[in-house]
């Protein structure tokens, strides 16, 4: 089975580009991530503030993708971001705080 995950590709208000990401992050799913990250051109946004879950496998693509790539993360997220080494690859931002 599938976990739900909505993938909505638009444009920050600077113009960059930006996936907006919705769900569940794990195995059944991220092959469709890869797809989208994969065919957005350039530096991406990734708006995880409404993932609810995001297991190793989700972490690998993210690792795959982290040259170009910046995350904006909810609090549940930004300890697996940090444990995992990915906040010291990538920009992250979250709440009302800048991207680090």
């Amino acid at each position: 089975m599938i976990t739900p995950l909505t993938l909505t590709p638009g444009n920050g208000p600077d113009g960059a580009a930006l996936l907006t990401v919705a769900g569940e992050i794990d195995m059944s799913n991220t092959d469709a991530l890869a797809a989208a990250l994969e065919s957005t051109p350039g530096p991406v946004v990734l708006d995880l503030s409404s993932v609810e879950y995001l297991d190793s496998a989700g972490l690998s693509v993210l690792f795959a993708h982290a040259d170009h790539i910046t995350l904006v993360a909810n609090p549940l997220l930004t300890p697996v971001l940090t444990i995992s080494g990915l906040a010291d690859l990538v920009g992250v931002a979250g709440g009302d705080s800048g991207v680090r």
